[in-house]
């Protein structure tokens, strides 16, 4: 049982580092420097992630990241950046969960995790994605704002019920890539409007100036 929460925690900070990966080292720096969570024994590897030097770095870029995922377009070529990025981060965050196991599971372990936030950030990308061809901001604002949310309620339910949680990330990854053939299929048809209209022939029925 101990090794299964182990690979929860493990997983389920991969997946929520796929979505935000700066924000689930800086909230996770922070509780465990000022002491807001008890890491148990097996968690001790986890203790460095409370440095102050690895705090500061994460919210820097955190801080960059929350103006930036809020931009229509800006957001895409963030996450466009981040697609290599986030799921190291979460790989790297996995082993450390582990301490040091053997070489053949970090292996097992690594591509696990970065699997799991791979799947994470092209769910949020398209996503992201998809509400960029809305002319208004605030949907970008809102599931930025959502995002952040949930990657502090994912810390939480992570630290309390880390096989929950993970069911439950799993569960909403599973649930976008149902519905992303619709998700893609909007992304098109949105796309393809703009384009449709350049080619419609002009009205000869206007009059010239």
């Amino acid at each position: 049982m101990e090794k299964l929460d182990l690979l929860s925690v493990a997983l389920g900070l991969a997946a929520l580092a796929g979505v935000n990966l700066y924000l689930t080292g800086f909230a996770t720096g922070l509780a465990i420097h000022f002491h807001w969570i008890t890491l148990a024994p097996q968690y001790q590897s986890l203790e460095v992630l409370g440095n102050p030097w690895i705090i500061s770095i994460a919210g820097v870029l955190y801080s960059l990241e929350f103006f930036a995922d809020k931009i229509p377009w800006v957001d895409s070529i963030w996450d466009a950046v981040h697609t290599v990025i986030r799921p190291i981060g979460g790989a790297l965050l996995a082993i450390q969960v582990l301490g040091h196991p053997s070489p053949a599971l970090t292996v097992i372990v690594a591509l696990l995790a970065g699997g799991t936030s791979l799947l994470a950030h092209t769910a949020k990308a398209a996503t992201r994605l998809a509400s960029n061809t809305s002319p208004e901001p605030l949907t970008n604002i809102g599931l930025s704002l959502g995002e952040d949310a949930a990657v502090l309620g994912g810390l939480t339910l992570v630290h309390f019920s880390p096989l929950l949680a993970l069911i439950i990330f799993l569960i909403c990854i599973g649930a976008f890539f149902y519905f992303a053939r619709r998700i893609l299929r909007s992304i098109k048809n949105k796309m393809r409007m703009p384009r449709k209209k350049l080619d419609e022939p002009a009205d000869r029925n206007v009059p010239v100036q």
